[in-house]
């Protein structure tokens, strides 16, 4: 929803704070209500240069969830820490910063315009507070005059409790969602899921001409973990397996726990060919990895893999699920503790 007031002398702050709540409460998706508020903050105040911090509460830093003007490129991968420059200032505190002068302002850090390439004058800082909690900051830099008026902070500040209402709305559906697709052992994606992933991939490479493989694995005798350590080790054995599986792979790879002790990672823009050498690297990584050695309990896994791609080895969704199973319990009937593809491609030896 696109927010098509403007600020002007006949304009109220009540009507204009009405439309904006109308467009933040319109969407739950968190990249749509980023959106709102870019399309928000460019139309009631026209800034040049402008940043939205979002806070990562993993590290106590600040980063740029938006960066709109000359600076935005180079901004995109900086960070700041919680207390650091005005906007991490204004983060810690909670209160609003307007700066006519940021290089005569102590709390204003100058490296940011060296990294960035751009000559910083004025900043206006307001906080993204929802349940007590700052989630970030609005900054806009070298503003208008217009800014020295209070009413025109107070109108800014509210919005920013609007967004920040907002945005703790769209995360808290975002982690229902992801709820329903993340499997609560391992850590990754669920069966359930998978099939959506593998639809999606089908899409895309009929759509483009494309490709993408599957690697289909069974964990060799997981039983007896179960059986000498117990169901609680070989609960945590499987999600550390997941982060064997997960540092081996792309970011646009999936990895997703089938059921029990099978898994299966989804290859985007991948041949057979390329989707065994995956899978070569996966068993080599499994087999290199002593588990719970801290507990002295020196757990090694082996694990028998099956490789298909689609459309070199099969149509539908179906076929190549069917064909990678089919190819993963050819090696586990066999040798065990090998790769072997849809079309008999063996390896089980470095």
């Amino acid at each position: 929803m696109t927010v098509k007031t403007e600020i002007n002398e006949t304009d109220g702050a009540l009507k204009i704070l009405r439309e904006v709540g109308k467009a933040l409460t319109s969407t739950l998706e968190l990249d749509s209500v980023l959106g709102v508020i870019m399309d928000m903050i460019a139309t009631l105040y026209k800034p040049s240069d402008w940043s939205l911090l979002m806070v990562d509460e993993d590290t106590n830093e600040l980063y740029f969830a938006v960066a709109v003007g000359k600076a935005a490129e180079n901004l995109m991968d900086l960070r700041l820490k919680i207390g650091e420059g005005v906007a991490g200032w204004v983060a810690m505190h909670g209160e609003p910063v307007v700066i006519t002068d940021a290089y005569r302002d102590e709390r204003f850090a100058k490296w940011v315009d060296g990294d960035s390439g751009f000559k910083t004058d004025s900043i206006v800082c307001v906080p993204l507070i929802s349940k007590g909690r700052t989630m970030g900051v609005i900054e806009l830099v070298n503003f208008s005059s217009s800014f020295k008026e209070r009413e025109r902070l107070e109108l800014l500040e509210a919005m920013a409790d609007f967004a920040a209402i907002a945005i703790e709305n769209a995360r808290y559906v975002n982690r229902v969602k992801e709820l329903t697709i993340i499997d609560d052992c391992t850590g990754l994606y669920n069966a359930r899921h998978m099939h959506d992933l593998i639809d999606a991939e089908i899409s895309r490479a009929n759509r483009e001409g494309g490709n993408f493989s599957l690697v289909f694995l069974d964990l060799d005798h997981f039983k007896e973990v179960n059986d000498t350590s117990g169901h609680l080790v070989g609960s945590r054995l499987l999600a550390e397996i997941g982060k064997v599986l997960k540092s081996q792979l792309r970011a646009m790879d999936w990895a997703v726990r089938y059921g029990g002790d099978e898994f299966v990672v989804i290859l985007p823009h991948t041949n057979r060919d390329q989707a065994m050498i995956v899978a070569r690297r996966l068993r080599k990584a499994l087999n290199e990895t002593t588990f719970f050695t801290r507990e002295e309990l020196n757990i090694k896994v082996t694990a028998s893999f099956g490789v298909a791609s689609y459309p070199e080895d099969a149509g539908t969704k179906e076929e190549i699920l069917k064909l990678s199973d089919q190819a993963m319990y050819k090696v586990k009937d066999t040798t065990r503790d090998g790769v072997r593809s849809a079309a008999g491609e063996t390896f089980a030896d470095d």
